[in-house]
């Protein structure tokens, strides 16, 4: 795929003060302050930054000053991070997991490094013999040298707060029951607290209410199923506990924009969806 990657240099961040949302995943690398807005989740950045999203998430970057801005973008079709898991261990890591942010701060030597491999990205020549094989060194190197800083950062390592068993219970709740309970009040009682008290500890934590974490869960399992496997959108609405197709697809395009047909014909399917039937 020779459209597969490009990059954008010191622009203003009111150039992506739009709201936009595409079949391809982006790591950004920022230098400045401002704010990502990611399905209408807020997060604020300094500084030297990265930023990762996944395909048809709502994306909003704004900034009140000049910020410089490298973006980097590509397709499952080039390179699927489910196929390539045990060589760069991203995909639930810096792509596609709701408990964790998906921006962290780098120190000067790392941003250069990944800003170096954006430079080089920029230089090959996509016409040349294997360029494409160059391409995807460059981009699991990015991949490897980010998993392993954020590695750093994760939650587990960072939390000694009282209250840290009762959210990592509720992840663990959220995870065994999405597909059947979508009410706060379900986990709320099982935690043995209020909805309101449940709410509040949540959005500090993740900076979104437990209706928008099952919420995520459920499109989340959702594209994967469209994108890694061959099955019907009937039989994934069947899956994910909806009444009917109809109602499955409008609960998917009311929250990622697009139809579950749609997305599968933007984002493709996957390599995998062949290779572990």
């Amino acid at each position: 795929m020779e459209n597969a990657f490009f990059s954008v240099q010191k622009e203003n961040s009111e150039y992506f003060s739009n709201i936009f949302s595409d079949s391809m995943y982006h790591i950004f690398l920022f230098n400045g302050n401002g704010k990502i807005v990611v399905d209408f989740v807020e997060y604020n950045f300094a500084g030297r930054t990265v930023f990762f999203s996944s395909p048809f998430q709502n994306i909003q970057i704004l900034s009140d000053t000049l910020i410089e801005v490298e973006v980097l973008n590509f397709h499952s079709d080039f390179y699927c991070i489910e196929y390539h898991k045990k060589e760069v261990a991203c995909n639930g890591l810096l792509f596609n997991n709701i408990y964790l942010f998906p921006h962290f701060s780098l120190t000067e030597e790392v941003y250069l490094e990944i800003l170096n491999y954006f430079l080089k990205i920029q230089e090959v020549d996509k016409h040349e013999d294997f360029s494409g094989s160059v391409l995807q060194s460059y981009l699991q190197l990015i991949l490897a040298i980010s998993s392993k800083e954020k590695n750093k950062l994760l939650p587990d390592r960072e939390l000694i707060k009282d209250d840290f068993n009762e959210l990592k219970s509720f992840q663990r709740l959220v995870e065994e029951h999405f597909l059947s309970e979508r009410n706060l009040s379900f986990y709320a009682d099982l935690l043995y607290v209020t909805s309101n008290t449940l709410s509040k500890k949540i959005k500090s934590k993740f900076n979104k209410t437990p209706s928008q974490i099952i919420q995520e869960r459920v499109i989340l399992e959702a594209k994967k199923q469209i994108h890694l496997t061959r099955k019907s959108i009937k039989e994934i609405a069947v899956e994910l506990n909806f009444n009917d197709e109809f109602h499955f697809s409008k609960y998917f395009k009311k929250y990622v924009g697009i139809s579950p047909t749609q997305f599968r014909k933007e984002a493709g399917i996957s390599i995998v969806a062949d290779l572990y039937k």
